[in-house]
C-alpha cells in the first residue's frame, strides 16, 4: 500500500521518489478510497490506497515505464458517442471525465438533453470522475428535470459510486448496473391521453 493509515491521519507515498506527506484522513465510506487525500495535497495517480501515487514533482515527469499511462491506465477520457434511440439517448464515454474531457462531455450532454427524451449517461468503462465532471453531471441533470426528463447513470465505478456517496449526489441521479438495466427500467413520462370529459353530444 502507497498510504498507510494511522489512526486519524494518513501518511501518502510517492511510489516515484519516496517522498511522502501525513494527512488528516477523511472519513469517506470506503476505507480504501483516498482520492481526497490525494487531489487536496496536488499529487497524482490511483484513487485507491493501493497505488500508485506521485507527489507534485514526480507528477510532472514521464511516466516511469515505457507504455505505462499514470492513474491505473486509464488515460484521458473521450466521448465515445451519442445513440438516438426510439425512446431514450445514451451517451457513452470513457476513460477519465476530467478537465481534459470537459468540452466534449458537456457538448454531447446538452445534445442529448435536447432530444427531450431520457438521458442514458453509460460510465461502464470510466473509472475516475474529478470535480469538474461531476459539475456536468449535475448540470446536465438540471436542464434534463427542466425540460421534464430523467437522466441517469448506467454502470458507475466503485470509484465513482463512492464519490457520489460522498458529494452526496447519489440519491440525485437513477443509477442502474448496466445500460441495458437502465434503458429497460428508468422512468419514463407519463403520456397525456384526451379524456372523455367535455365531448357530450
Amino acid at each position: 500500500m502507497t498510504v498507510v493509515p494511522d489512526d486519524h491521519l494518513m501518511t501518502l507515498i510517492c511510489d516515484t521518489c519516496g517522498d511522502s506527506i501525513t494527512a488528516a484522513a477523511c472519513v469517506l465510506p470506503d476505507a480504501e478510497v483516498v482520492w481526497t487525500l490525494v487531489s487536496e495535497h496536488g499529487w497524482s495517480g490511483s484513487p485507491f490506497a493501493t497505488g500508485p501515487h506521485r507527489c507534485p514533482h514526480c507528477s510532472l515527469l514521464p511516466p516511469a515505464r515505457p507504455g505505462h499511462s499514470w492513474g491505473e491506465g486509464h488515460g484521458s477520457g473521450e466521448v465515445l458517442g451519442i445513440d438516438h434511440l426510439d425512446d431514450a439517448t445514451v451517451v457513452t464515454t470513457t476513460g477519465d471525465i476530467d478537465l481534459d474531457t470537459g468540452e466534449a462531455l458537456r457538448a454531447a450532454l446538452r445534445d442529448a438533453v435536447d432530444a427531450d427524451g431520457p438521458v442514458v449517461v453509460d460510465l461502464s468503462r470510466v473509472h475516475v470522475i474529478d470535480s469538474t465532471g461531476l459539475g456536468l453531471l449535475v448540470r446536465a441533470h438540471l436542464d434534463a428535470r427542466e425540460r421534464g426528463v430523467t437522466l441517469c447513470l448506467a454502470a458507475p465505478s466503485r470509484f465513482i459510486r463512492t464519490v457520489l456517496h460522498t458529494m452526496r449526489l447519489d440519491g440525485v441521479f437513477p443509477i442502474f448496473d448496466s445500460r441495458d438495466d437502465a434503458l429497460a427500467r428508468m422512468p419514463r413520462p407519463a403520456l397525456s391521453t384526451p379524456t372523455a370529459s367535455g365531448t357530450q353530444g
